[in-house]
């Protein structure tokens, strides 16, 4: 019996996983109208005694987004007290959900890598992930990629779909 090759492990494609710059720890959601009288109504001088009296301690070392779930007005200054608050004990803070959070520390982790290892070779972003890698993940990823690879596929080895291919000048 012929011996089994594994052509993709020998081939010169680069795999670009997400999930390898995925930063890690916990991630929460503060959602202010928990402060608000009837999930609405912001109350200046009951939410301050709600956020001194809050025990912020609980966010140590952990990724946080601020928001409100409901439909209240709330005034800007409401969630940057509440920042003012979570900040001394959290890695990060960020105004929105938690797929806003995703997205940031995606664009944070992004920004710092150097590409310069792919440049002008054949790249597959690695689709599948175990760990919630935001869809936008994906396309600040190719942005970056595009810029020095001969080609990127989406997917895996054994299925990949052609996204781009740099123009031979």
């Amino acid at each position: 019996m012929a011996e089994i090759i594994n052509k993709v492990a020998n081939s010169a494609l680069l795999v670009f996983d997400l999930e390898d710059f995925y930063p890690a720890g916990n991630r929460v959601q503060i959602d202010i109208s928990q402060w608000l009288e009837e999930g609405y109504i912001l109350k200046e001088n009951d939410f301050r005694i709600i956020l001194k009296n809050h025990n912020w301690s609980q966010y140590k070392d952990q990724f946080v987004a601020i928001n409100c779930s409901t439909d209240a007005i709330v005034p800007a200054w409401a969630k940057i007290l509440v920042a003012v608050h979570v900040v001394p004990f959290a890695k990060k803070v960020v105004s929105g959900s938690i797929i806003d959070l995703e997205t940031y520390l995606f664009q944070e982790m992004l920004s710092k890598i150097d590409y310069s290892k792919y440049q002008d070779k054949a790249i597959i972003l690695k689709g599948c992930s175990k760990k919630p890698v935001p869809e936008s993940a994906y396309l600040m990823a190719v942005q970056k990629l595009q810029q020095v690879a001969k080609s990127i596929m989406y997917g895996e080895a054994c299925s990949a779909v052609p996204i781009f291919k740099k123009n031979k000048l």
